[in-house]
């Protein structure tokens, strides 16, 4: 049996690592989210991803996650330790109940992922999110020196059993405290931001925590798999009345638009030294060796698609009470020029010419699909300003019908972030789909305005955050 080839070995047969990434399938919304949510397991739509979107707005929203994220559960007296070793986040308050956004850097500073971190029990830790995070805590819980044992339950494409350790939803939106206490059978526990408590829904326990995906008050619910059908078909009956609205694929990761998440950077791990080991551990079936790639800004170089956590409004989180890989790092960039997560509104008339051009004689754009309009896995599109200087990226476009606009969460230098900022979004690859074939169709880059606003876009979403994070809306 021939060996299998690690990411090293793949970095070092390319000419450049991005042109692999560029071609690396799949590409278009509709591929890319349709393999992490497959239609048999979450539909594209339960009414219409318009309709959907405005639920958790004005009604209910049910997010059905239990399939498109890894489950990475840590246990053993070295657990906390090894996340304390690898988190930019202080663990000096963290507790069992407790969760937290655990985010991960480079030895030079920059991001590898960031995922939610659960503290189940004394010695025990569960990792859920994107596999670049996992796949990093995984390999330093088998390789490094802590005594741990991890355990992985992939996602569902991935998924040899065709089942998980545990059903997650998301119940959020105006009303979702009212069904929530109708199944309960009376007032909810006081739970306070990503905390736990439990409740009951038709005759089950269920781990309810504290946290949102479209910015808005909700509860996260959670428990054995088992228990997943009945939990769900009485949150759908009961929900009827309520405004509920079953999430399909397309609204669902529409919702990083509004709420301002950037969900999947760029991950900092193929040209670090330090990580030559973990690169060598990494197969060529890892998500950094099949994560596609696409966007307006190309460069050869994959550092120059690298962000630090300040460049993500994630400076709050670092915390220097602790050692951790990465950190010399960041003591050295905390006073250095910083980017700025914002929303990036596209200008109404650019976007509609867009899809006009698809009637007209000439060449078309790059296509837009609605309502989550990335052309790959990580999308990066180039920003300039009135004199043509790249000033940062756009990332995750995509449509809100809540917002009535086309837009795209923006990292961009401080100068340029001031809300009502005119900017420019440069759509289309950088050579016409060349480095996409046959994935995306040759196209013509064009320019589309855009105006800076605060990220996340939503007053709902800001003040919700204002209010169960204490920190500001621009964090």
């Amino acid at each position: 049996m021939a060996e299998q080839q690690s990411l090293q070995s793949l970095v070092e047969s390319e000419t450049s690592i991005v042109d692999r990434l560029f071609k690396n399938p799949p590409k278009s919304a509709l591929n890319i989210f349709g393999v992490m949510m497959p239609p048999e397991v979450v539909r594209p739509e339960f009414t219409t991803w318009r309709d959907e979107q405005q639920s958790w707005r004005k009604g209910i929203a049910l997010h059905d996650q239990s399939y498109h994220m890894n489950n990475l559960r840590v246990t053993g007296p070295g657990a906390l330790a090894l996340f304390t070793y690898l988190g930019i986040n202080s663990f000096a308050t963290f507790k069992p109940g407790a969760a937290k956004q655990f985010i991960a850097v480079s030895p030079e500073g920059y991001v590898i992922g960031d995922a939610i971190l659960y503290y189940i029990a004394e010695n025990e830790l569960l990792l859920v999110g994107n596999p670049a995070t996992t796949d990093w805590v995984q390999f330093n819980g088998e390789k490094g020196d802590f005594d741990v044992k991890v355990s992985l339950d992939p996602i569902w494409v991935l998924n040899p059993e065709k089942r998980r350790d545990v059903y997650r939803f998301q119940v959020e939106g105006p009303n979702a405290y009212d069904l929530l206490e109708e199944l309960h059978g009376g007032s909810l526990p006081e739970i306070k931001f990503f905390r736990s408590g439990a409740i009951s829904i038709a005759g089950h326990e269920v781990v309810a925590m504290r946290h949102s995906m479209g910015g808005v008050p909700g509860l996260e619910l959670s428990g054995p798999w088992d228990d997943r059908v009945k939990v769900k078909k009485a949150l759908v009956e009961a929900g009827t009345k309520h405004g509920l609205r079953q999430i399909g694929s397309l609204a669902y990761f529409s919702t990083v638009i509004e709420s301002g998440w950037w969900a999947v950077p760029f991950s900092a791990v193929y040209t670090s030294p330090g990580l030559r080991e973990y690169r060598e551990w990494l197969s060529t079936k890892s998500s950094s060796a099949r994560m596609s790639l696409g966007g307006s800004f190309y460069s050869s170089d994959p550092e120059d698609y690298y962000l630090t956590p300040w460049d993500l409004n994630y400076g709050h989180i670092v915390k220097f009470d602790h050692e951790f890989v990465g950190r010399e790092a960041l003591e050295r960039l905390v006073d250095q020029p910083h980017r700025k997560k914002v929303t990036l509104l596209w200008h109404p008339e650019d976007f509609t010419n867009i899809f006009q051009r698809l009637v007209n004689d000439g060449p078309t754009a790059m296509h837009v699909d609605l309502p989550v309009s990335a052309t790959a896995r990580v999308h990066y599109d180039k920003i300039l300003d009135a004199d043509g200087n790249h000033v940062g990226f756009g990332t995750y476009p995509g449509y809100s019908y809540n917002e009535r606009a086309q837009m795209s969460l923006g990292s961009v230098d401080a100068a340029w972030a001031e809300p009502g900022t005119q900017l420019t979004l440069v759509w289309g690859e950088d050579g016409g789909g060349k480095r996409s074939e046959p994935w995306i169709e040759p196209h013509e880059q064009v320019h589309v305005r855009v105006t800076v606003a605060p990220s996340p876009i939503s007053d709902v979403a800001r003040e919700y955050r204002v209010v169960q994070t204490g920190v500001g809306a621009s964090a």
